[in-house]
């Protein structure tokens, strides 16, 4: 199988992830996001979203993110996702969760404005509401990952892990790029540290801390 992706990519980690902890072998091809690779002919005909992921198996060829995690642990018949249905239904229900509520307004209104030229608003009034809004809205969404999806749980989905926890712990930790401070979600940055505790986490994300965290590091970034 093959796996175009950047390493960098906060919906390529959770893929590669989740390969390297279950033993999967992929053949990696890199798309320069830095360059604008996706956007140009040769990768539009792969996908014509002109985003990464994208998994190829043999004729077959999958995009997003979350599709891609679930084809992958059923292929492996991981317990990440389970068989049972109202388990399954669960992983189901907080992965979606994390791709219309979370990711909407931490990573695509908060983060990713302050981060990436191409998201910026065209001028400071627009940028400074965009992100005033989405602080808002994500504040509340963290707090339900906090109080409700984690709780006392260990993960997101109770107390074993998912694919859920893949998807969820790259949006999470997009948020080092800013600085975030978690602390005012003390079960968000309990989970956290025992998602970054896996064994493959450094080998996996050494690009992402190189290429944005650690750039970042003298940048101001407005405030959670």
């Amino acid at each position: 199988m093959k796996l175009y992706f950047h390493p960098a990519s906060t919906t390529s980690r959770p893929v590669a992830l989740f390969a390297a902890d279950h033993g999967i072998e992929l053949e990696y091809r890199v798309v320069d996001l830095f360059a604008g690779e996706q956007a140009q002919p040769a990768f539009g005909a792969i996908n014509p979203n002109q985003a990464v992921p994208v998994l190829e198996d043999g004729d077959f060829r999958l995009t997003e993110s979350s599709a891609i995690l679930k084809y992958l642990a059923d292929k492996a018949g991981s317990a990440a996702y389970p068989r049972e249905l109202q388990q399954r239904s669960r992983v189901n229900e907080r992965m979606d969760w994390f791709n219309t509520s979370l990711s909407r307004e931490l990573c695509y209104g908060f983060l990713y404005p302050q981060i990436i030229p191409a998201h910026k608003r065209p001028d400071d009034h627009a940028q400074q509401q965009t992100i005033a809004w989405s602080r808002r809205n994500a504040t509340r969404w963290l707090s339900v990952l906090n109080d409700r999806w984690l709780g006392d749980n260990r993960y997101v989905c109770g107390e074993r892990l998912t694919i859920a926890d893949y998807l969820g712990i790259a949006q999470l930790t997009m948020g080092e790029v800013a600085r975030l401070d978690y602390s005012r979600w003390p079960n968000v940055a309990r989970w956290i540290e025992l998602m970054k505790d896996r064994p493959t986490w450094a080998r996996v994300n050494e690009a992402f801390y190189k290429l944005l965290v650690q750039p970042s590091a003298h940048v101001q970034f407005e405030p959670l």
